[in-house]
């Protein structure tokens, strides 16, 4: 056996240093350092002879089918995925664990009381909030449901037997950050007891066949608190993001084991909860005006739901001497490529004047279809002249102020086409399909400047 060696260990997060210092350079936190002493023990390496795992090929491994759960609510289910072509069998996968992360007031706990009432039996155990709370936001939704139960706990050996007693379909953890093993040192909330809690939590889905959601806090960065090792443990990761200032939300999946990753889900916050939105491009373009400079519609892909978007832009007579640059909904760094793309290629003469974007409805254009919508958008404005209400434009603008052709071009006609837009400009590319809507086809963003 060897001396004893002093080492300072954080008692919030298990981090070991060789020196003290006031503030843990893992947590964060101020006079959670404390001096310990640590025996290391030379043990002798002893030889284990590992049985060999039987494996099986392909062909001899039966398929089975799945059938997955319903949640019951339809933009839930299309982003949670389908075991189907046709799309019918949609839902959880039983046996899954499953992160719903997002900002604090977004709709988290809304959305799972919601889910709660909609599957049956469902055990909702909060860390957060009493049970009186809970049965609060309830009443206000007016749910009710004799199949949901709830308990307030927060040790996660309790709750793992309360699930292999009870055997629900579904259960909801509010919140992951809540939890603690008392088979981990540290306090809940902390790296061990974060991994620890999700491992076993993940173990009990695989044993009992149990639907499992675990409800993630979401930090400043846009990244659910806790280790990145959360998301790689779970099948699949669903962020609900949006404005807190606006009605709409949207469900986000970013990792699906049994599913694609590219589908999201629109909701809309009332004094009811989450309602799923039926048809999402009216709703978004229901208040637009009919004469206003610098206003355009773009269509977006987000999965495989083409939506159509309002992008406003605002060009002023700078009062400063550099001018300002702003977007809400849109890159920054690539409003500054668009913006000097207009001036070198298209001739605008944008140096001293002020350009802010918006994208309405809270909804982020990050995909280059939106580029071409920019560009006419800031145009528009300059040179105050009006587009009509009528006009959808989407396209990837190249540097050399080329418009590139865009992928699934032909769902965004047809989405144009049945709000009852009747013209779109774009780059056709190889695509040359007679449509029932007029197409503007364009190659050059400055021959397009010119003629509006």
């Amino acid at each position: 056996m060897s001396k004893p060696t002093t080492i300072f260990t954080c008692s919030s997060c298990d981090a070991q240093f060789t020196k003290w210092s006031g503030r843990c350079l893992e947590c964060s936190k101020w006079g959670t350092i404390v001096e310990t002493e640590k025996t290391i023990q030379k043990e002798e390496k002893t030889k284990i002879d590992y049985k060999a795992t039987e494996t099986k090929t392909l062909s001899q491994i039966s398929k089975k089918e799945l059938q997955r759960i319903s949640t019951k609510i339809s933009e839930l289910d299309r982003v949670l995925g389908s075991s189907d072509a046709d799309g019918k069998n949609s839902g959880f996968v039983p046996g899954s664990l499953v992160l719903l992360g997002g900002e604090p007031g977004i709709g988290k706990s809304t959305l799972s009381i919601q889910l709660a009432s909609l599957v049956s039996p469902t055990l909702y155990i909060s860390g957060e909030e009493s049970v009186e709370q809970i049965k609060m936001r309830a009443d206000r939704l007016q749910i009710k449901s004799e199949q949901l139960f709830l308990a307030n706990e927060t040790n996660i050996e309790t709750i793992c037997a309360t699930i292999n007693k009870q055997k629900p379909t579904l259960v909801i953890i509010d919140s992951i950050q809540t939890i603690y093993s008392q088979e981990v040192e540290g306090e809940s909330g902390n790296i061990n007891q974060i991994r620890a809690c999700t491992a076993k939590l993940l173990e009990t889905a695989k044993e009992t066949n149990t639907i499992i959601i675990i409800i993630g806090h979401v930090t400043k960065e846009g990244t659910v608190a806790g280790p990145r090792t959360l998301e790689h443990m779970v099948d699949t990761v669903l962020y609900l993001e949006g404005d807190r200032h606006h009605s709409y939300r949207i469900l986000r999946t970013v990792k699906n084991r049994f599913g694609a990753t590219d589908e999201v889900g629109i909701f809309e916050m009332n004094e009811m909860g989450l309602q799923a939105v039926k048809n999402p491009s009216a709703c978004f373009l229901e208040e637009r005006e009919d004469n206003s400079p610098g206003s355009v519609i773009t269509c977006l892909m987000e999965g495989t739901r083409p939506l159509l978007i309002e992008i406003q832009a605002l060009v002023n007579k700078t009062s400063f001497g550099f001018p300002v640059r702003k977007a809400s909904g849109f890159d920054l760094n690539r409003l500054h490529v668009l913006t000097a793309v207009l001036q070198k290629r298209a001739g605008l003469n944008l140096g001293q004047y002020d350009i802010h974007i918006n994208v309405v409805g809270g909804v982020r254009a990050s995909e280059p279809a939106a580029d071409l919508a920019v560009c006419l958008a800031i145009a528009s404005s300059y040179k105050d002249k009006e587009l009509g209400k009528d006009l959808v434009v989407f396209g990837e603008v190249g540097l050399g102020g080329e418009v590139r052709s865009i992928a699934q071009l032909e769902k965004r006609i047809k989405e144009s086409h049945a709000l009852g837009m009747k013209r779109v400009i774009t780059n056709l590319g190889k695509n040359k399909n007679k449509t029932d809507i007029k197409i503007i086809d364009v190659k050059n963003i400055a021959e397009l400047i010119k003629q509006t």
